[in-house]
């Protein structure tokens, strides 16, 4: 370092005029300055101004004080950012958190790839191709599926929904008449028809962070999706052995709660991108008390699951008490973290 880059360093520390400072001491390599920080919290692709750590810890924070005074009043402490319970015979809502923050989806999103399809009314044992067009180049996610892999329509459904499969969903959405565009174009189109104001979608997969919803809006797409016996009866298959280019493969679901003997789960889809976090919304029966359940940017592996089991405990506590109210409109008093796009 120079005598004048020394000299220029004393005053910055002298004034308090640090930023500087920190931008010349940036020249050394291996060191990231404030210029540099503030690149890796460029806008997105989505055109939304990614949120800061410092006030994403401030949210956490606050969020674990709010879950006490949940706890305290009454209501499960759930840890999602995003939640939203629904009484399906009542209609009602038992509790909501940030339910009209609007932020990713992940792959929540093929429940609606899973609608579209089944509303063209497809031939379910036609075989479709696994292509390179399928393969996720964007995040590198694992599959199973090789380009050339050969597989049913049906066992294609099977594998987006149980699994998770990213390259099935791809091609079930270049096979629908009209190809992929058309495919998009039907996905927002039945999101606008069930009321789904807060929702895009800009692939089958979830892959992009551009599909986006709200907790609201979700728990339309799932009472919906609900009713298709099909999606209902694979998004619940605990494991499968499905036959991909000849070969029996076994698969098995994201979600460890439809193999639980003490869920009721009538339909479930999980979903994680880095953008969402996990993920996960269920139909199921509580209580024999059927209800909705809409999980959103839960940071821990096992919170989305730990959450829901909070709100199971919370539902039949409150029911074996005869002190659970028709209607629940209580957050946890959560400032809402909003990540809209655009």
């Amino acid at each position: 370092m120079t005598q004048g880059a020394v000299l220029f360093l004393v005053l910055a520390l002298g004034n308090g005029l640090w930023p500087a400072a920190e931008l010349l001491a940036s020249e050394k390599p291996g060191t990231r300055s404030v210029v540099q920080k503030k690149a890796a919290l460029a806008p997105t692709k989505t055109g939304s101004k990614a949120p800061s750590p410092s006030k994403k810890v401030d949210f956490r924070s606050r969020a674990a004080s709010d879950t006490a005074k949940a706890v305290s009043s009454g209501l499960p402490a759930i840890q999602s950012v995003s939640a939203l319970v629904l009484d399906q015979n009542a209609g009602g809502m038992l509790y909501q958190k940030n339910a009209d923050s609007i932020a990713p989806i992940a792959s929540i999103t093929k429940l609606m790839t899973a609608m579209v399809i089944l509303d063209s009314e497809p031939n379910l044992s036609a075989t479709l191709t696994i292509s390179d067009d399928d393969v996720d180049y964007l995040r590198g996610s694992r599959s199973r599926l090789n380009v050339g892999a050969r597989v049913s329509r049906e066992a294609a459904l099977l594998l987006a929904l149980m699994s998770s499969e990213n390259r099935a969903a791809n091609a079930l959405a270049r096979y629908y008449p009209g190809g992929m565009v058309a495919f998009l174009a039907a996905m927002n189109i039945k999101a606008q028809a069930l009321g789904m104001r807060d929702t895009h979608f800009d692939d089958p997969t979830g892959l992009s962070s551009t599909n986006v919803s709200s907790a609201n809006d979700l728990a339309k797409m799932v009472a919906a999706a609900y009713r298709y016996p099909l999606i209902r009866e694979w998004s619940t298959t605990p494991e499968a052995r499905v036959e991909v280019s000849g070969r029996e493969q076994a698969f098995r679901n994201t979600n460890p709660l439809v193999k639980n003997a003490s869920w009721d789960v009538g339909l479930s889809k999980t979903g994680y991108i880095h953008e969402a976090g996990k993920c996960l919304v269920m139909q199921a029966r509580v209580a024999e008390r059927p209800v909705v359940i809409v999980l959103l940017d839960s940071a821990g592996k096992l919170t989305r699951v730990g959450d829901a089991n909070r709100i199971k405990r919370w539902i039949e506590h409150s029911l074996a008490m005869n002190r659970f109210p028709a209607q629940v409109a209580e957050s946890s008093g959560a400032e809402p973290f909003r990540r809209h796009p655009g």
